[in-house]
């Protein structure tokens, strides 16, 4: 059984953002360009790597729901768009630069994607209650 430490969720978060930035960032190195350079024409390549995402996104995005649920994640996103718009109304992040925001933004889901996948572990910790899938037999 996983027993919970903080690097178990460091490198779960590290995961979650090495897939959101794989599949697109603002530097123009992400499957994203690689498949727009060619687009509409697709290699085989390219097609086995967007299939091999789109399974690591349906995992990740659906653990991460299953085990926060869809108001636990409102909730994280909600808080970490409060944060931004701290920052934002402090003065210590700008809107005007759109490549600067996509870097936020891709580093929240990342941050939340990761968070979901720790969050069975992080709440047995805290209450001490196992979360387990129902098998109906």
């Amino acid at each position: 059984m996983d027993k919970f430490n903080i690097m178990g969720v460091v490198w779960r978060v590290l995961f979650s953002l090495a897939l959101v930035f794989v599949t697109f960032n603002p530097s123009g190195t992400s499957y994203f360009h690689w498949l727009a350079e060619s687009f509409p024409s697709i290699q085989p390549a390219k097609a086995i790597a967007g299939i091999l995402l789109v399974g690591a996104w349906l995992f990740f995005v659906r653990s991460t729901f299953n085990a926060m649920g869809p108001v636990g994640v409102g909730l994280l996103v909600g808080l970490f768009a409060s944060i931004v718009w701290w920052m934002i109304s402090q003065g210590w992040l700008s809107i005007d630069n759109p490549a600067k925001m996509a870097w936020v933004v891709l580093t929240i889901l990342g941050v939340v994607l990761g968070f979901g996948m720790s969050w069975s572990l992080i709440r047995q910790r805290i209450s001490g209650q196992t979360s387990v899938d129902r098998v109906d037999t």
